[in-house]
């Protein structure tokens, strides 16, 4: 699956670009909502989450790279999200964030930075819908993509596998066609594409082209 990230739209025309997304093959549509305070950058805030849940016809998967994500799971689930993505790195209660999300009728899924390792969602790995690893350092897009990500997606992958769990993993930056094609056969289920995607030529096309590698 793809999930184009809103990110790296443009966003003086933001209806224009999410309802080109709405006609493209991709899967879901990413949003990334910073505070300036877990990463060093502000995006957007529910305010415009609320706007896009009445023009995307395409499932929001929101990922919250804030500080105490679980004050915000009313409002995420206002707006309609399909998925809530909070950070490992930022819940300090991670399972009762996790069930909260499911109460409020969501998706959960819980997000890796590039340094933590897989293996601390030992114990949390059969409460969560997918896991986001982030294969650059949150905050920014148009970043190169981490190498060592490839092989984490792998241990990932065996981790759920070995269990018998239908977790997803989504990948979060960097990617391209090549990129996309090694982190798909690593084991990847989803995959966040920001800059690749609107910053091209033909949007519609590149979706298309990363949906058949």
């Amino acid at each position: 699956m793809i999930a184009p990230s809103l990110l790296a739209a443009d966003f003086m025309n933001l209806e224009r670009d999410v309802k080109m997304i709405n006609q493209s093959e991709a899967d879901w549509l990413h949003l990334d909502i910073m505070d300036g305070v877990f990463v060093p950058n502000i995006s957007f805030g529910f305010s415009v989450l609320d706007v896009l849940k009445d023009v995307s016809t395409k499932p929001l998967d929101v990922h919250l790279m804030i500080v105490e994500p679980q004050k915000f799971i009313r409002e995420v689930a206002a707006a309609g999200a399909y998925m809530m993505n909070v950070h490992y790195e930022a819940c300090v209660h991670l399972h009762r964030t996790v069930a909260a999300i499911k109460d409020a009728g969501m998706r959960a899924g819980v997000t890796l930075n590039p340094h933590t390792p897989v293996s601390l969602l030992e114990d949390i790995l059969a409460d969560v819908d997918m896991v986001l690893l982030m294969s650059v350092n949150p905050g920014y897009g148009a970043q190169k993509f981490i190498e060592h990500s490839v092989e984490k997606t792998a241990r990932l992958r065996k981790m759920i596998d070995d269990k018998g769990l239908q977790t997803l993993i989504e990948l979060d930056g960097g990617v391209n066609l090549n990129t996309a094609g090694r982190l798909f056969a690593a084991g990847a289920d989803v995959l966040v594409a920001g800059s690749y995607v609107f910053k091209s030529a033909d949007p519609l096309r590149t979706i298309k082209e990363l949906k058949r590698v």
